[in-house]
Formats: structure tokens, sequence, C-alpha cells
């Protein structure tokens, strides 16, 4: 299991605009879980589904405006995960 934060810019508290909505749009259509936060979002997934989840959100936001997207990419150990 792998967890993924992102962020994508540019950033404006409060009002996400479609680069954002749409990065995380794509990443829930790859079927991933979003917790959608007020400065990124994060999300679990399988090591297999990750570089799909990766290459999807990067495809949304910059298709949509983004000016740069920030990825952190942890595995993580988790017992009460699928």
């Amino acid at each position: 299991m792998q967890e993924l934060e992102f962020t994508v810019e540019p950033f404006v508290e409060g009002h996400p605009g479609p680069h954002v909505t749409a990065a995380v749009e794509a990443a829930t259509a790859a079927g991933a879980d979003v917790d959608f936060g007020p400065f990124g979002s994060s999300c679990r997934v399988g090591d297999d589904a990750m570089p799909d989840l990766v290459a999807s959100i990067a495809r949304a936001a910059f298709a949509n405006g983004a000016t740069h997207v920030t990825l952190h990419l942890a595995r993580v150990d988790d017992e009460s995960s699928p």
C-alpha cells in the first residue's frame, strides 16, 4: 500500500480552481478515496495502481491550468487496508 499526498498550484485558499478539482476527480475516477484538504489532498492505493494514479492526477491538473504539482509518495503498512 502506498500513500500519495498532492498539492496543485496555483493555490487560492478556500477557492480551488478547475486545476485542483480536476486532479481530485481524476484520482477518484482512478479508484482512490481522496481526503481533500485545505492545503493538499491525500489518498492510499495499492502499489500497482500508484503509477497510473500519479499520471492521471498530473494530466488532469496541467490540462486544467495548473502551474505546479507537488507529489509526496510513501509506502505505508496498514493492516486494516484490503
